[in-house]
């Protein structure tokens, strides 16, 4: 099959690879060292000069005050200090750091790819000023020594212990744009597969700085848990807990419709350590909505089986609520396990993403949480990432004495740092279920095999299977990234005029600009997505690539075209956000007169289709869309990404006739909202 050579050649490729080094700000009595001891080095010289220099002020002898306070400085690329932020109530202290750190003499400032930069630390200082000790600097030798575990590095004085662990950082866009910055100037970062942990970007980016620099002055209980921490902490040397009450709650007008929406969230998460390599997180979202009109017929439109009147898009079944609204209930949770620094190992209830972009066309999380079990493997250039979930299929078709018919995908991918500035990336996936009492075929289980092949053995309606390949460019503030995916096709078919049906596929091309026009932390990106008709369907009806009637890739299934632009901007805490989206999209019309398979809908048998041939995107009910999307607000608490913000969405949806769930519309939706943003909302569809 040219699938399993394709396959085959792509994972077999091989090309050289290059490093680039990123060097901490040098004292002078640290100018001789060699690099891997620089870190520690400068650590000690600035506790002798700040021990040195500092005389505390006389209130803190008077309170008996002892503990840690947290000093937020940078260097700047001309090697001068600058304090940000000094987490104490004490005002003279805080004057204190300042002058101190305004004392210093230039240093030679922090280099990235041999060019100075600005770096960003925490100075945590002791109190009384003798406890602040210096780190013993230990030089490498040329003899290789048996590598034992590092000691369990003490929470006990941060007030956000999960940016050093291996918690995944929530994954929400704008946040992973920000993220996604610094990743890019690192010559080995990986940034296709989400979320992140936050063990692997910490060397790239201080996010437990960024977040201490936020912090603001605030003495009650009430106020520092507001504005700033955790609502419950609980921390020691070897292990740490959070626990936070969140809240998604929204009120506002769909003018089209006059209809009054609402979202009414409220939910609790517990994140914890045990030691350094355990990790868990677990969250429980009771809710209640009523959505813009589009929302709620859409989300009527994809119902499942057995009563319930909808699924929420992105959350799940739901039940009826006061008549015209839904409730549904959420429950994510997972364990993090990393063995060493190569393996992540996590068993949990969730979503993924794979891709660079605003969509993707491998694995987007537009559908419900599923379970899952994702290893991911680290070394050299490579990060490999190997995927089980486990799926449903809610139709009645496939719904038998109230229970719905599971299926199974097992996916990979591999990311290869090729150069300092340009990745390659590999995806193969495979969808079975329990046809013949199959169950969990173990041949899947193997993280190294390829699954074209062991679908093509285990018999021709066995399953289905695709591949992909992404490939992404970063030049400096710039980065260039695309997918390319191939659920079925033919060679021979490829490049004829007449345009097969089974020649699916789909691309990706996509650009983002971080600190645009060199305003900081203003990003711009322009992505364009093409999905030909049948991509991601299947004549076997619990072979397509879904989950809970909601495509498991692209929010528009297959037969579109797409134009993403999106602006992000963040200043401090105030934050906004603007994104436009047009294109075209091919739908069915189900009608008596035409029931046909244009190839939109994932779901349908494909054996449906009209025509084997002449098969183009738009092809069907053709639809324009255009949304407009407007979003400014204020980060209330950066612990959990609390957020008080204002929204407008206009949408213009034109089909050449209505269908169910799929409407001519022109909507204005105007909210406002406090939310703890742990998780995308998608409305664009």
């Amino acid at each position: 099959m040219l699938k399993n050579l394709l396959t085959t050649l792509i994972f077999l490729c091989s090309i050289a690879t290059f490093g680039q080094i990123e060097k901490f700000p040098v004292f002078p009595a640290c100018d001789t060292l060699q690099l891997d001891v620089l870190e520690t080095c400068f650590k000690n010289e600035l506790k002798k000069a700040v021990v040195a220099e500092m005389t505390l002020p006389e209130i803190i002898s008077e309170d008996g005050f002892s503990g840690v306070v947290n000093i937020v400085f940078v260097v700047k690329d001309d090697g001068t200090f600058n304090v940000l932020y000094v987490n104490t109530p004490y005002k003279e202290l805080k004057e204190e750091a300042v002058r101190v750190f305004n004392s210093f003499e230039g240093i030679t400032p922090a280099k990235f790819n041999n060019h100075a930069v600005e770096m960003q630390f925490i100075f945590p200082l002791a109190i009384p000023l003798e406890n602040n000790q210096p780190e013993e600097i230990v030089v490498k030798t040329e003899v290789l020594e048996e590598v034992k575990d590092e000691p369990v590095k003490s929470t006990a004085n941060s007030l956000f212990p999960e940016v050093n662990s291996e918690v995944n950082i929530p994954f929400v866009h704008d946040v992973y744009d920000q993220i996604e910055m610094y990743l890019n100037r690192g010559a080995n970062a990986h940034t296709a597969v989400k979320p992140y942990v936050y063990s692997e970007v910490k060397e790239y980016v201080d996010l437990e700085a960024q977040k201490t620099s936020l912090l603001q002055d605030r003495k009650t209980w009430f106020g520092r848990k507001w504005w700033n921490e955790h609502f419950a902490l609980v921390q020691g040397d070897d292990f740490w807990f959070t626990f936070d009450i969140m809240a998604d709650l929204q009120m506002g007008k769909d003018t089209e419709s006059d209809v009054n929406t609402f979202n009414n969230t409220r939910a609790v998460n517990v994140t914890g350590g045990i030691g350094k390599k355990l990790n868990f997180y677990t969250s429980f979202y009771e809710s209640q909505g009523r959505f813009s009109e589009y929302y709620n017929n859409y989300a009527r439109s994809i119902k499942p089986d057995g009563g319930n009147p909808a699924v929420i898009p992105g959350r799940g079944i739901a039940k009826e609520y006061d008549k015209d609204a839904f409730d549904y209930p959420v429950a994510e949770a997972y364990l993090s396990y990393s063995p060493s620094k190569h393996f992540n190992f996590q068993f949990g209830h969730g979503k993924n993403f794979i891709g660079d972009g605003y969509r993707s066309l491998f694995l987007s999380d537009v559908a419900s949480p599923y379970p899952y079990f994702k290893i991911n493997t680290k070394f050299w250039n490579i990060k490999y990432t190997n995927l089980w979930m486990t799926l449903q299929d809610v139709r009645p078709e496939l719904t038998e004495d109230g229970a719905y018919r599971q299926k199974y995908i097992a996916l990979k991918y591999l990311s290869w740092n090729i150069s300092k500035k340009f990745n390659l990336g590999l995806f193969e996936a495979a969808v079975w279920d329990d046809v013949n009492d199959r169950g969990f075929d173990i041949n899947y289980l193997n993280p190294l095999i390829f699954y074209s092949a062991i679908e093509f053995a285990t018999g021709s309606r066995a399953g289905n299977s695709l591949i992909g390949l992404s490939g992404k460019y970063k030049h400096n503030s710039f980065s260039f990234y695309s997918q390319l995916l191939f659920d079925e096709f033919r060679f021979g078919e490829m490049f004829s005029s007449e345009s097969w049906w089974a020649n699916k596929f789909g691309w990706q091309l996509g650009a983002k600009y971080h600190n645009a026009f060199n305003v900081e932390n203003l990003m711009l990106q322009a992505e364009y997505n093409f999905i030909r008709p049948y991509t991601y369907s299947h004549d076997e009806l619990n072979y397509n690539y879904g989950h809970n009637n909601q495509p498991l890739a692209h929010l528009w299934g297959a037969n579109s075209r797409e134009f993403v632009g999106i602006a992000r901007y963040t200043k401090g805490r105030w934050f906004a956000n603007a994104k436009l989206v047009f294109g075209e999209r091919g739908l069915d019309f189900n009608t008596p007169e035409d029931a046909y398979s244009y190839g939109g809908d994932i779901f349908r048998d494909n054996d449906d289709r009209k025509s084997d041939y002449n098969n183009k995107v738009g092809q069907g009910n053709t639809t324009d869309v255009f949304i407009g999307d407007l979003q400014i607000g204020y980060l209330i608490n950066p612990a959990t990404n609390l957020k008080l913000f204002g929204a407008i969405t206009y949408r213009d949806f034109d089909p050449m006739a209505a269908t169910s769930g799929f409407n001519p519309t022109n909507t204005t939706w105007i909210s406002v909202g406090l939310r703890t943003d742990m998780f995308n909302w998608y409305f664009d569809f």
